[in-house]
């Protein structure tokens, strides 16, 4: 571990050393490998600069500074990897809307910026990391589906109303929503977002939103108002898991909030069983 480390922006040469550190912890590392597998590590490819610390084979920790700041670091380099993604991301300014990754990287990273950025809209210190790598242990619901393409406009509220409710602000104030609807149509086509769709409206809907080649991680877990209280979310939910392990990953993860009681338990009747935590920072 480097007594003094110094991030660099990190480029194609360095990907199989980021994969390696990935490797360590691939549930907590699935946004993060999901992107560099596809992506690679070069700033150009990849969309957004790949901080490191580390030289040669050995990286301690990576963080994407992108749309998200997402901070990923060995056990033990958290503290240092902190201090040096820190400084770098003072002196660029907040570009990111969140902060969000595995806690013990989060935490002491969001500590050393809320001084300068904060306060944030959010701080959701806590959020269980869950995952499932067998079938669901209750029977999946069989009207859940992948969403075809001619139906994203029906999606399209429902998957406003779940973000809505979840991160506190519409997705369409900003750009009239264009880049949401882009993502939600991109998830679609690549068939990766599920409904249960009756009647032309959505009961149930989840998206599977990071995927690497050992993982995915399912996002967007919503159920109509209407339906909640009736176990259409525990069936929505393993029909999930039984799609996306047969055609995705093998193991299927997802984080919750901790105060979010109701979701907990039913992600645990699904099978789920807490793996890690990790943290939010939302501006």
């Amino acid at each position: 571990m480097l007594r003094t480390p110094t991030a660099r922006v990190l480029d194609e040469a360095d990907e199989p050393a980021v994969l390696r550190l990935l490797a360590g912890d691939p549930v907590g590392a699935c946004v993060l490998a999901g992107r560099i597998e596809s992506a690679g590590t070069a700033p150009a490819s990849l969309g957004a600069p790949l901080w490191g610390i580390g030289t040669g084979r050995g990286l301690d920790a990576v963080c994407l500074a992108g749309a998200n700041l997402i901070p990923f670091a060995a056990p033990g380099a958290e503290r240092p990897a902190a201090i040096a993604f820190a400084e770098r991301a003072r002196r660029a300014g907040r570009r990111c809307s969140t902060i969000v990754g595995p806690a013990a990287s989060v935490q002491p990273l969001w500590e050393l910026l809320a001084p300068h950025w904060g306060p944030p809209r959010d701080h959701r210190p806590r959020q269980p990391l869950m995952a499932i790598d067998g079938p669901p242990a209750v029977p999946p619901e069989p009207r859940v589906r992948p969403v075809r393409t001619s139906e994203v406009e029906t999606l399209l509220p429902a998957a406003v109303a779940m973000f809505t409710e979840e991160v506190g602000v519409s997705p369409l104030r900003a750009d009239g929503g264009a880049g949401y609807r882009a993502r939600v149509a991109e998830l679609v086509r690549a068939g990766q977002s599920l409904a249960w769709i009756e009647n032309g409206q959505v009961l149930f809907k989840a998206e599977i939103g990071a995927v690497s080649r050992a993982v995915c991680q399912v996002q967007g877990v919503w159920v109509a108002p209407a339906q909640r209280g009736r176990g259409i979310g525990t069936a929505g939910t393993a029909a999930v898991v039984e799609y996306a392990r047969s055609a995705i990953a093998p193991v299927v993860s997802l984080y919750v909030n901790d105060f979010n009681a109701p979701a907990r338990a039913a992600y645990a009747r699904v099978g789920f069983r807490e793996v890690g935590r990790y943290a939010s920072v939302l501006f």
